[in-house]
């Protein structure tokens, strides 16, 4: 059980990580109950303290359940990781976007699911679901077969045993599934073809630092027929300078 505090003494603060620990990738909103049983407190204990995290926006209402609040995303976006990786990669975003009016991400990985820390995107761009702070599904998105090719082995196993149908072309067969993800660290890129939206494919590519991938970036568009090598290759050269003004801003 998440967060189980359930014992003599535990101080608020205690308390109040175990209820935000309560969610997670796999319980993305709770009703009341449940948070109060993951947590191991007593229901009037729980419904005092998610109140309060409401009122302070950590959580939000959703219906008669409740989810992580903006707030948090708002605090987590001051963590090192993510606010030097956007200060990084903007510019080159920046660019990418200037070039290609399409739809550009930078996402990292989140447990088993891909989180995406910025998206530029415009009029004329292919309408997409993803947006900042939000995770989706590793295998139905380009950057996320990206994150997907180099994570841990058991993180493989686990998002393999549960390819979930997004769309009637998302890759649901784990050994489809990994041969892509082969291709993807034999070649360095990955593609998704209509697997996430309908009339939305997308090319991605690692960014390394120190030999480890950090993040991925990837631009959705109509169509790759035509293009996907330029966009390949514009993400790679993007990608390359996203590592190297990582490298010169860590601490030294």
């Amino acid at each position: 059980m998440a967060g189980n505090t359930g014992t003599p003494g535990a101080t608020v603060t205690g308390r109040i990580i175990a209820i935000l620990t309560s969610f997670d990738e796999h319980h993305p909103r709770l009703p009341l109950s449940e948070i109060a049983r993951r947590a191991g407190l007593a229901p009037a204990t729980a419904h005092r303290l998610v109140a309060e995290l409401v009122r302070h926006g950590a959580l939000a209402r959703a219906g008669g359940d409740y989810v992580i609040g903006r707030r948090l995303w708002d605090i987590g976006l001051l963590a090192p990781i993510q606010s030097t990786l956007r200060e990084a990669a903007s510019p080159f975003l920046h660019d990418i976007f200037a070039a290609t009016r399409a739809t550009v991400h930078l996402a990292v990985r989140d447990g088993h699911q891909v989180l995406y820390v910025e998206r530029m995107s415009g009029v004329a761009s292919v309408p997409v679901i993803s947006s900042v702070g939000s995770t989706l599904p590793m295998h139905t998105t380009g950057v996320g077969k990206v994150l997907l090719a180099h994570a841990p082995e058991e993180v493989r196993r686990r998002v393999l045993g549960s390819l979930a149908r997004v769309t009637p072309y998302t890759i649901t067969q784990p050994g489809l599934l990994l041969d892509q993800l082969e291709r993807v660290r034999r070649e360095g890129w990955a593609t998704t073809v209509e697997e996430m939206s309908l009339g939305a494919c997308s090319v991605a590519v690692p960014v390394r630092l120190q030999g480890e991938v950090a993040a991925a970036i990837g631009v959705v568009v109509p169509s790759l027929r035509r293009d996907r090598g330029r966009l390949t290759a514009a993400l790679e050269v993007a990608a390359q300078g996203i590592a190297r003004q990582l490298g010169t801003s860590r601490p030294r």
